[in-house]
């Protein structure tokens, strides 16, 4: 078993597509209308770098599904790993283009996480995960052939 997305409702789809895309660097793969059977429009955003799917879940007034409900609502976050050295550059440059700090920021974390709220009020983590520096491999010298016994 694994995961292979997480579903999300928003409250005006559009708007949640250019959050995610735009700060997030998520591509859209798949859109569904299913109002015609009384449910909503859904969008599949997949992350580039680890392929994982964030469905975005719309649902209009008066769909079944399209109840109240509190933002976040048995969602606790929606997490992003970034490099730790970039984690305050990213971050800055999110909330400069809309996303709402929390007051969890990289200053009082030391450097290695910081929330923001997404447009309906999400939480979304940002978490700094180390860059792991690979060394150059050697190249193997030849190993001298060794002569038998005979000659």
């Amino acid at each position: 078993m694994k995961l292979e997305y997480v579903g999300l409702r928003v409250r005006d789809l559009e708007r949640s597509v250019r959050f995610y895309s735009g700060l997030f660097g998520l591509r859209e793969v798949k859109r569904g209308d299913f109002r015609d059977q009384g449910a909503g429009v859904w969008v599949g955003l997949r992350d580039p770098t680890s392929g994982v799917l964030l469905e975005l879940n719309w649902y209009p007034p008066g769909s079944r599904y399209g109840t109240r409900y509190l933002p976040g609502e048995g969602l606790d976050h929606v997490g992003f790993s970034v490099p730790k050295p970039q984690l305050p550059r990213v971050y800055r440059r999110i909330v400069a283009r809309g996303a709402r700090p929390t007051g969890i920021d990289p200053k009082k974390t030391g450097g290695w996480q910081a929330y923001v709220l997404d447009p309906d009020g999400n939480w979304v983590e940002l978490y700094g995960v180390p860059v792991v520096r690979r060394r150059k491999a050697r190249r193997a010298r030849p190993t001298p052939r060794r002569r038998s016994g005979r000659r």
